[in-house]
């Protein structure tokens, strides 16, 4: 896998081509279909965390930004002093401990090789509290190279994800961007 330096330089000198420049719209439009506003929420590799900051600016106060590169999260910062920063946790995703009702998926997944998402998947488990949610947004395609983003298919997700979770939604976005329509996935898992 790759290293936080690896990250770390990627956020830091360009805007990788994951990285929307904001909350990615099928994550909002799900997002403001919430009602809770006090879900325990974890959003893990969250880069520059757009995801967050919408989040955070819509009234979820127990959102928690987790990523183990520098570079995001000093931008995250910069762009919201007011976020708590007990909220901000800079580690390793394998390392992190908590319990959250709700964890966000976006291009995080991406950043795992094929041989490694099985611990991902477990992880995911991990951390959610029985009956919480795992839902975000997955490229439906495979990329070419050998660095990140890694791609995937319908199939090798619902396979990877069927041991921990019950499906509620699993379906093409309806509402990506332009760049991206017809190479996302939509999920909603729940914990079994």
């Amino acid at each position: 896998m790759l290293d936080k330096n690896y990250w770390n330089k990627t956020y830091d000198k360009i805007q990788p081509g994951w990285d929307v420049g904001y909350a990615a719209t099928p994550l909002k439009e799900y997002f403001n279909q919430i009602d809770n506003k006090t879900l325990r929420i974890l959003i893990p590799g969250a880069g520059n965390a757009y995801e967050v900051e919408y989040l955070y600016k819509s009234g979820f106060k127990n959102v928690f930004l987790l990523d183990f590169a520098p570079a995001p999260v000093e931008n995250f910062r910069k762009r919201n002093p007011e976020f708590p920063e007990a909220q901000i946790i800079t580690e390793d995703f394998f390392d992190h401990t908590g319990r959250y009702d709700l964890i966000i998926e976006h291009t995080f997944l991406t950043s795992f090789p094929k041989s490694e998402r099985g611990l991902y998947a477990s992880k995911i488990n991990d951390l959610l509290v029985p009956g919480g949610k795992f839902t975000g947004i997955v490229f439906n395609h495979e990329f070419p190279g050998n660095q990140p983003p890694y791609g995937g298919t319908a199939e090798e997700y619902k396979k990877l994800f069927r041991p921990f979770f019950s499906f509620k939604t699993f379906e093409l976005c309806y509402n990506s961007i332009k760049p991206r329509r017809e190479r996302e996935l939509f999920f909603i898992l729940i914990k079994k």
